[in-house]
């Protein structure tokens, strides 16, 4: 029997609301990616949501700690046999001249958070976390499993009214050509203080409205004066990209950062509030 949330839930997909539910946040490396994921994490939470944070990034492994989680859960992909099993079901459909970015590894037709086993999703004070796979050694090959497995499992995963997923992102555009970005409906672009920061961020917007994303943002992080704010967002203005918001640089996050310890918003919680005041418009 369906219950009446299950039938909303339904609803919502099927009638296209353009409302913020899956959030990918981008930027070069070293922008403050998973800083900024774990400070949208606890505004988003500090107005009512429950959120679900997605680690698709599969080289940085500290966002566990940024979160305040004691360990990182185990690794989706290992949920579905590893990353051998993957490319085992990658090599296959190959040979079966399908496409790698219409290719699905996982036997569910949908996925609810509540559904993900407790080894591979940690929660606490309503912000729950999931990993979908990381690089551990050398020789290890590509990427490209996890992917593969980032994209379906974005796009399967059902949310709840409550229910907002921010996703972190690997550094660079390579999650743009593997289609990622396919499975969710919005995008936030980190721009740090440098100019590969505003290039990069000029080419990630057009990669997302290349495949029919409107909702794309730009915030800037690092911010140290108000002064500083105006030129990125010049500079960025001469590249028709409009800015969010901005993030200032603050010492505590800092610390924070370098000595491995949780952050949290209490300098921020300003400049998050009003970033978010525009995103979940």
């Amino acid at each position: 029997m369906r219950c009446a949330q299950e039938d909303r839930d339904e609803i919502w997909y099927n009638t296209g609301v353009k409302k913020m539910r899956k959030l990918a946040v981008c930027g070069k490396g070293g922008s403050g990616k998973s800083t900024l994921v774990t400070l949208l994490a606890r505004g988003m939470r500090h107005k009512g949501y429950a959120v679900l944070v997605v680690d698709s990034d599969e080289s940085n492994s500290g966002l566990y700690r940024m979160l305040g989680f004691d360990a990182a859960p185990s690794s989706l992909i290992d949920l579905i046999g590893g990353k051998k099993a993957v490319k085992q079901k990658m090599a296959s459909k190959f040979s079966a001249a399908e496409s790698e970015a219409s290719m699905t590894v996982l036997e569910q037709d949908e996925i609810r958070v509540a559904e993900i086993p407790p080894e591979y999703t940690f929660s606490r004070d309503g912000i729950a976390l999931v990993s979908v796979g990381k690089i551990l050694q050398s020789l290890e090959g590509c990427a490209c499993p996890m992917g593969v497995l980032s994209r379906e499992f974005l796009r399967k995963l059902r949310l709840r009214d409550n229910e907002i997923m921010i996703v972190d992102m690997e550094a660079g555009v390579e999650h743009f050509g593997r289609g990622v970005e396919t499975s969710i409906d919005s995008v936030l672009i980190v721009v740090e203080p440098s100019f590969d920061s505003l290039e990069l961020a000029q080419k990630m917007n057009s990669l997302a409205a290349g495949i029919g994303i409107n909702n794309a943002w730009v915030i800037l992080n690092k911010i140290t004066s108000e002064e500083l704010a105006s030129r990125l967002e010049a500079e960025l203005g001469k590249r028709n990209i409009a800015v969010s918001g901005c993030i200032h640089y603050d010492a505590e996050i800092y610390e924070a950062c370098l000595e491995g310890r949780p952050v949290y918003d209490r300098g921020a919680a300003e400049d998050i509030g009003k970033v978010l005041d525009i995103l979940l418009e």
